[in-house]
């Protein structure tokens, strides 16, 4: 499914209601988590806000633009009301009967948050129903000047309440996904031999503790990109290259992978596959009971990895 996702105003002199919180504020908050979590269950997701507008109407024809020229399958506005301190809760507006059916289990699933109930409405006024050529939705998620609905306000809760009723998902909670990437890269450098600063193997806790950070710096040192004890694509790209064991000749073989090698032959690491280096892969295949060819394929970067 491709969602276009709409954040509400946030683009000067598009900048929305005013009461306890500012609703640019507010929409930012909970549409960058709607986008998020739509993208990690894996839909697309097209981010229909304009950078820039040279007036609130421009502002709206952009949005509309942005989602009709990406023909997404489903329009998402997300907004915040205003009225008179004493209004509250959450309405939902669309223009067709599609639309309705896809905001009734939004609508539902904000309520369980304890928000009162106003509906799903008619949106044929508004500019961004109208507009778009595709089933659209604009979501109050409640009152930004009523304190009961500023009290009851989470923006996770409520990102969640709205993909949920979009896709009939839950997200996976950023805190678990975390975890289960440092716990990989633990795992990762464990079994390529990485030791932190005090020459130990990682605890593979999913915790991004010194002994972690210290033992990507030392690999990162090792392959030769920028030394920041964080796992970004770069040092994922590395370490995966080594991971997918490649067959290494002498003479037709430089880089990452060679560097990894050398390290552990406890040669010099200059990302070449020289003579020198051969030489230490027949040393090595032999202590280990392989063919001594100096060709390092899968029998070898196994015992490299035992």
């Amino acid at each position: 499914m491709k969602y276009g996702i709409d954040i509400g105003h946030n683009c000067n002199p598009d900048i929305g209601a005013r009461g306890i919180r500012q609703e640019d504020h507010l929409t930012m908050e909970v549409g960058t988590r709607v986008i998020s979590k739509l993208k990690s269950l894996g839909h697309q997701v097209i981010n229909c806000k304009p950078s820039r507008a040279s007036s609130v109407g421009n502002s709206l024809q952009q949005r509309c633009n942005i989602a009709n020229f990406n023909r997404v399958d489903v329009f998402v506005s997300i907004h915040f009301n205003s009225f008179n301190r004493q209004a509250n809760g959450t309405e939902i507006f669309t223009g067709s009967d599609t639309g309705r059916r896809i905001a009734q289990p939004v609508l539902d699933n904000i309520v369980k948050l304890g928000f009162f109930n106003r509906g799903v409405k008619s949106g044929l006024h508004l500019y961004v129903v109208k507009n778009t050529n595709m089933p659209a939705i604009l979501v109050e998620c409640c009152f930004c000047d009523a304190q009961q609905d500023m009290n009851r306000y989470n923006p996770d809760s409520l990102s969640d309440a709205i993909v949920r009723g979009l896709t009939g998902q839950t997200a996976p909670n950023p805190d678990e996904a975390e975890k289960k990437t440092i716990l990989e890269l633990q795992k990762a450098l464990n079994r390529l031999k990485i030791r932190d600063d005090n020459s130990k193997p990682l605890v593979e806790d999913g915790i991004i503790g010194n002994a972690t950070r210290s033992a990507t710096r030392n690999f990162q040192r090792l392959v030769g990109i920028t030394e920041n004890g964080m796992a970004g694509p770069t040092t994922w790209q590395a370490i995966e290259q080594i991971l997918a064991k490649p067959v290494l000749r002498a003479n037709h073989a430089a880089g990452t992978t060679v560097k990894y090698l050398q390290h552990q032959l406890k040669v010099v690491v200059d990302g070449v596959y020289g003579v020198v280096t051969a030489t230490a892969v027949q040393v090595f295949q032999r202590q280990e009971g392989l063919t001594a060819d100096g060709i390092v394929g899968p029998k070898t970067w196994d015992k490299l990895f035992s």
